[in-house]
């Protein structure tokens, strides 16, 4: 796929009030999302601190599940049919195609494709509360405050947002999916911190399976298409009168971010990408016909289409006409008072098994596996050992797990890596790493690489101080390409 490099015409503040936004269809938000990249963008050229833009590799992308709440490594990836009951749990490993690799008996699909990934379990890091674990785990720094959701340092898809900036793929270079409501960029620690606003995702909220699902900013009807071309028609009679007495280049400027902003809304690339029913029933139905499946399938048709790093949010999975279950809990937050461990997993753990294997299929089915990375994972894991509390939605004796970052599991897969690998261990209780320690920061220096992306790089923070992408951190041997 071809994409051109094209270099940031600088920070632009007139004509406001002619912005093809000004329509008040969405397009506002658009046009300004596109201007405050100049705006950020300008300083940081001129500072040699910052990461060469030529050095991301244009033709990678990462896809990453987000499982906030902080899966249950012992009832997923991890589990320890040997050790105590009240470790162990109720559910059993089952084999997969791959010696060795053991998974839930409630992830049957994950059986039949083990050799398609690689589990982690030995990442583990030092903050447990979910503030601090999302910041902790999302930017690969240690949080100023162990509490909150606001960043203090950019979260890995600013970063990536931040370098690849000069690329221009017809698509926003970093997008989000989440529920509607859900999709602020402090929810999940998604902030840029001092890279600016212009770095945060481009959001898509909703449930991608609904009938009446929209994408903000980018859906729109013929007729106002018809409006669209008639304003661009309008604007660019008014610059051509404009420019010849604006010496400043500002003019030009915004001409360049209101066309790349019609584009997205009047050209076929963005509208194409973000369209699922462009999709068979066969595929559609094999992600599942609910918000995760087709959240996964959505990031699929992204990073295909050019998108350099999709966020997609899987935290209820109560939507999409699946009833709630009094015993359940919105997101992987497992605590007893919030719901019955076990009887929630039997509900979430089906549908994210069919949504993340379809992903995984779907990556090695297209010829992505190379250019496409897959991270699926969580904040943190869970307490190895059970406890029982009053739930308080039942009001009954329930059984569940507390936060626990001294050990978590994660799936990867695709980026050119070897598959069918269990990279590092527990001891027998799930407590601790045992085997292959491991910090998030040795994921994302990973993913850089994939990327392309020096991480030994330096961001100015808001005191002018350089800050390096990651503070240390080195790429996972096991999953460089083969």
């Amino acid at each position: 796929m071809h994409r051109s490099a094209r270099l940031c015409p600088g920070p632009v503040s007139r004509r406001s009030v002619l912005e093809v936004g000004s329509l008040g269809l969405g397009m506002l938000g658009l046009s300004d999302f596109l201007r405050l990249k100049a705006n950020a963008s300008h300083p940081a050229s001129a500072d040699p601190s910052f990461a060469d833009p030529a050095s991301a590799d244009p033709g990678t992308s990462i896809i990453f599940i987000w499982l906030p709440g902080g899966p249950p490594h012992m009832e997923m990836y991890d589990m320890k049919p040997d050790a105590p009951l009240d470790y162990r749990g109720e559910f059993r490993p089952i084999s997969t195609n791959v010696a060795g690799l053991d998974v839930c008996e409630l992830m049957p699909l994950h059986a039949k494709c083990a050799d398609r990934y690689n589990i982690i379990r030995s990442v583990a890091h030092e903050f447990a509360d979910h503030g601090g674990g999302h910041k902790r785990f999302l930017t690969g720094r240690h949080p100023a405050t162990p509490t909150g959701f606001v960043n203090d340092a950019p979260a890995v898809g600013s970063i990536v947002a931040k370098c690849r900036e000069h690329y221009s793929t017809g698509l926003p270079n970093y997008v989000s999916g989440a529920e509607s409501g859900r999709d602020a960029v402090d929810v999940y620690s998604f902030g840029a911190a001092y890279l600016g606003p212009s770095y945060v995702p481009f959001s898509v909220p909703g449930d991608p399976n609904a009938s009446d699902f929209r994408v903000q900013n980018l859906s729109v009807d013929r007729s106002v298409g018809d409006r669209l071309n008639a304003r661009a028609e309008l604007l660019n009679g008014f610059d051509q009168l404009k420019r010849s007495i604006d010496s400043s280049g500002l003019m030009t400027a915004m001409d360049t971010f209101n066309q790349q902003a019609l584009s997205m809304l009047t050209s076929d690339k963005a509208r194409v990408a973000f369209d699922l029913t462009l999709e068979s029933d066969a595929v559609r139905d094999r992600y599942g016909r609910h918000a995760w499946g087709q959240r996964a399938l959505m990031a699929r048709r992204l990073v295909e289409a050019g998108s350099s790093f999709v966020t997609m949010v899987m935290e209820n999975p109560y939507v999409s006409g699946i009833p709630w279950l009094k015993q359940g809990t919105y997101n992987w937050d497992s605590h007893a008072v919030n719901c019955h461990l076990f009887d929630d997993a039997k509900v979430r753990l089906p549908i994210y098994d069919q949504a993340v294997t379809a992903l995984v299929e779907d990556i090695y089915a297209r010829g992505l596996d190379r250019r496409v990375m897959l991270v699926v994972t969580g904040e943190f894991g869970r307490t190895p050992r059970l406890n029982s509390t009053t739930g308080s939605q039942t009001g009954v004796l329930q059984p569940g797990r507390d936060h626990w970052p001294q050990a978590m599991s994660m799936l990867v897969c695709g980026g050119g890596m070897r598959t069918g690998q269990v990279i590092g261990a527990t001891n027998s209780k799930g407590e601790e790493p045992s085997e292959r320690p491991l910090t998030p920061n040795d994921l994302w220096a990973t993913v850089y690489r994939h990327l392309g992306i020096d991480y030994h790089q330096s961001f100015l923070d808001h005191s002018g101080r350089p800050m390096p992408i990651l503070p240390y951190g080195r790429p996972i041997a096991e999953l460089l390409p083969a």
